[in-house]
């Protein structure tokens, strides 16, 4: 058999089961909403750094948790202190340095182990508050081919667990104190048996409803569709006992890349927290992404109550922290995730903008309206600039929307047909993407600057009647020209001059102009003008622009750039005698 038959053999679906949905004839989920922000406990200090090849450092972990008191969390889950010296030091350094804000509270993780249970209590001895978070697995796997234990062994495990981590509690009364119980691998136990044990568990801790306890339902190990988790979830929430005094929690990995739509569905089915860390980091294919989650809540005009304004901060910690690149298409986060190559994208998302700048004049709350845009890309500290990137597949929308937003240049729609072929075949020869700074300079070869183009040194103008008489002093490759025309309006004067000077007509065919935005540092921060023009030549068309410090000087400039691209020249003439 050849290589290739010996892979092909050894690619077997048949080796896999599917995993077992619940049967559950009265859900109510799919018919729930999200209205309010869920609990949030970020778990970046423990389950993200215990993924890490290299562990973070002291000052990378201070670091990280300085960032999540900043976004706003209250509760963070700081280490597993039993397992290790530095996770140890570490809770010691934020308990003895007084680094923990009054409105946090740290988590520590713990085996249901009476050794590791009282290193946790050490490690926390001075703490204002704190939750002990308890956990042994249950799964079937576990039980059967880890710990070869029966169902009532494992119970038994939690059971004792639970009462050290009570007794401890009563030890330490300065500390207010709340507790936490995960059946870990829940997804991978019976359902009846996970409640059991739980219940098991809460009967120890005794909660009220003003003392809760958290059970939190880990998908350790995602293993079905997010629907079946948040079937489990329901019944779970349906059948605990002392439901008015349990917070329930989810833990959601990502091994078959739905962790978010797990945890947004289990809370739909009931859930009350969260637990996640900053851009998915953890184990295998990660642990949920809170930023992804808080961020589509956001999305639906919904307070998620973690701040996540200043991106490009946390995005730089967390690349720090962790040595872990953030992925470009990553959501929200990414570099590119705001970005629009396509041209027809690139339109609609010029033209939404400007809609939505106006109607916003008027009304500041107005909803967000923008094509391809779910976000306000300003709402994470990004600029417009990052929206509409080139390349060879960009449409003219896209390179004007580069210009007015970089440069203040407000291209016509005629110029922009004109224009965007020049910059599409920059960037096929290139085959790159096209930077702001590159479209401006083959803007300004083509239009501002074109090859021996003439240039105004002086005009004058006289108004006789209703008609404008322009006498202007050009300077060309032939020497001074003087130019001297009349007609109605400037353009239209300069305009009958030039063709008698060219012995060609020209005619007008379109003209624009607005106001620069004023430089910042120059002297006087005079605002420049700009101006365009189309033109018939010859019976050919051709584009130009200008930019002066008057309108007028603009606009004549724009003519002659326009002359110049169309190769004629300039030459000295009489006095002409126009009607």
């Amino acid at each position: 058999m050849s290589n290739i038959s010996n892979i092909h053999a050894s690619f077997n679906h048949k080796k896999y089961r599917a995993y077992a949905p619940v049967q559950k004839a009265d859900r109510r989920w799919p018919n729930q909403i999200i209205e309010a922000a869920p609990q949030w406990c970020s778990v970046d200090l423990r389950d993200g750094n215990q993924a890490l090849i290299e562990p973070m450092s002291p000052s990378q972990k201070l670091d990280m948790f300085k960032l999540l008191v900043d976004v706003g969390f209250k509760e963070i889950e700081v280490g597993f202190p039993a397992a290790s010296a530095p996770d140890f030091d570490f809770v010691r350094q934020l308990i003895e340095q007084d680094l923990i804000p009054d409105d946090v509270t740290i988590q520590v993780l713990t085996q249901a182990r009476k050794p590791l249970i009282a290193r946790s209590f050490e490690a926390l001895k001075g703490a204002r508050k704190a939750i002990v978070h308890l956990y042994n697995s249950t799964s079937t796997v576990q039980r059967e081919q880890v710990f070869k234990k029966s169902r009532d062994e494992i119970k038994a495990i939690a059971v004792q667990g639970a009462q050290w981590v009570r007794d401890f509690a009563i030890a330490q009364p300065e500390t207010s104190w709340s507790f936490q119980y995960s059946p870990e691998s829940f997804t991978g136990t019976e359902m009846d048996y996970a409640l059991e044990v739980c219940d098991a568990v809460i009967n120890v801790w005794q909660p009220t409803p003003e003392n809760k306890v958290i059970i939190n339902l880990p998908a350790t190990v995602e293993a079905s569709t997010p629907n079946v988790y948040a079937d489990q979830i329901e019944w779970m929430c349906d059948n605990i006992s002392s439901r008015q005094s349990v917070t329930i929690s989810l833990h959601t990995h990502n091994d078959r890349g739905c962790g978010v739509a797990a945890a947004e569905l289990g809370v739909l089915a009931g859930a009350d927290r969260i637990e996640g860390t900053l851009l998915g980091n953890g184990e295998r294919t990660g642990n949920m992404d809170i930023v992804t989650m808080a961020m589509n809540i956001y999305s639906q005009g919904i307070d998620p109550e973690l701040n996540f304004a200043d991106m490009d901060r946390i995005i730089a910690t967390v690349e720090r922290c962790t040595q872990l690149a953030v992925h470009p298409r990553h959501a929200y986060a990414g570099e590119l995730v705001f970005a629009a190559f396509s041209g027809s994208h690139q339109d609609a998302i010029n033209k939404c903008m400007a809609i939505d700048a106006a109607k916003r004049i008027h009304d500041p709350q107005a909803h967000w309206q923008v094509a391809y845009l779910p976000i306000d890309p300003r709402d994470l500290g990004r600029t417009y600039q990052q929206v509409i990137r080139i390349n060879s597949q960009s449409g003219k929308g896209g390179v004007a929307y580069v210009l007015e937003q970089d440069y203040g240049i407000q291209m016509p729609r005629w110029m922009q047909v004109d224009f965007s072929p020049h910059v599409q075949q920059h960037a096929e020869n290139s085959e790159s993407e096209v930077s702001s700074t590159i479209i401006h300079d083959i803007f300004s070869n083509t239009y501002l600057a074109p090859q021996q183009s003439a240039s105004i040194n002086s005009y004058s103008l006289n108004r006789q009647g209703n008609k404008d008489m322009l006498q202007a002093q050009i300077a060309s490759v032939n020497g001074s020209v003087t130019i001297d025309g009349q007609g109605k309006g400037v353009l239209d004067a300069f305009v009958r001059g030039l063709s008698e000077s060219i012995e060609t007509e020209i005619v007008l065919i379109d003209y624009n102009e607005h106001a620069l935005p004023s430089r910042k540092g120059a002297e006087n921060e005079q605002a420049e003008a700009m101006a365009y023009v189309q033109l018939s030549i010859q019976g050919a068309r051709y584009c130009a622009a200008a930019k002066c410090d008057d309108i007028v000087s603009a606009s004549l400039q724009a003519v002659l750039n326009a002359v110049s691209r169309s190769g004629a020249g300039i030459k000295q003439h009489s006095s002409l005698k126009l009607a």
